[in-house]
């Protein structure tokens, strides 16, 4: 009983890094899209409490265990932003710019911003960068469940300050680089569903536990990546990464299809843990899995 005020202080700690950083976000992106307001208001001032307060109940210095989360936690928010600036950013550019970024070169884009923070962050946070990575490594019981929530929240902050900045950047442009079906949802559904499996599958083969590290990762997960957004990106965007539609899609106000992006790489990504679990020794998937799967 005597660690349990410690932990409850960890937790209390947590919980309020997280609330300063996605209320300064959500403050910072309103302030862009609208200006200055009661509401814009508001959230730096919870975002300058909830710091006020972290100071005054922790002067001393946190727990080891607090500073790695957070650490983790900017890792992802960062790669995360990353990701959908560069990616989202080609797609905008290549728009406002008349083709000059070509399919090509979005596509490619988006996996060398993969590889680039799997280098980068792998170490530190295992660079999942997507919501559907993190749920499916807790679903392999690579990645304790109680974290995927903290991951989660890091993402889709990291994806809607990247989708604020390019709105500032690139007022007038309608999408963001809003991942929308060309065709029918279900054809869209379908393919994100098999991109989202194929490219799990490859993480889960190549990584570490659930860290995505090292140089076979990097290279591995960035080539999938660009591969399938060269060949299916006409047709259903290739997501495969429900904070990088989720974002602009909020930010842009492009809704309609928005399920389509949330449910099929989360539906894609744990059947490809099933799959890995059957071609795979047993134990590949479990708690203490600390090599390839």
């Amino acid at each position: 009983m005597a660690a349990l005020p410690g932990r409850k202080r960890a937790a209390l700690n947590l919980l309020l890094g997280n609330v300063q950083m996605i209320t300064a976000t959500a403050g910072l992106l309103l302030l862009w899209r609208i200006g200055v307001n009661d509401w814009t208001v508001g959230l730096v001032a919870a975002a300058g409490l909830a710091s006020v307060i972290r100071r005054l109940l922790f002067r001393d210095k946190p727990a080891g265990e607090v500073n790695s989360i957070m650490k983790r936690h900017l890792s992802e928010f960062l790669g995360t932003f990353a990701l959908v600036f560069a990616g989202n950013g080609a797609i905008v550019i290549n728009q406002v710019s008349g083709g000059t970024v070509t399919h090509v070169g979005i596509a490619l884009t988006f996996g060398l911003v993969v590889l680039a923070m799997i280098y980068a962050f792998g170490d530190v946070s295992g660079a999942h960068l997507n919501p559907a990575v993190t749920v499916a490594f807790a679903g392999a019981r690579r990645f304790p469940w109680r974290d995927v929530p903290g991951y989660v929240i890091a993402q889709v902050v990291g994806a809607l300050a990247a989708s604020g900045l390019l709105r500032t950047l690139f007022p007038t442009n309608e999408s963001l680089g809003a991942t929308l079906p060309a065709g029918a949802a279900w054809q869209s559904l379908t393919l994100e569903v098999v991109l989202t499996f194929l490219l799990m599958l490859v993480i889960l083969s190549v990584s570490t536990g659930a860290k995505e590290k090292g140089i076979t990762a990097g290279i591995a997960v960035g080539s999938v990546i660009a591969l399938e957004a060269l060949f299916a990106g006409p047709i259903c965007g290739a997501s495969m990464n429900p904070a990088r539609s989720l974002a602009p899609a909020l930010v842009s106000g492009h809704l309609q299809h928005l399920w389509v992006y949330l449910v099929a790489p989360t539906l894609g990504a744990l059947l490809a843990v099933l799959a890995c679990c059957g071609v795979r020794e047993p134990g590949c998937c479990s708690a203490n899995s600390g090599t390839s799967c």
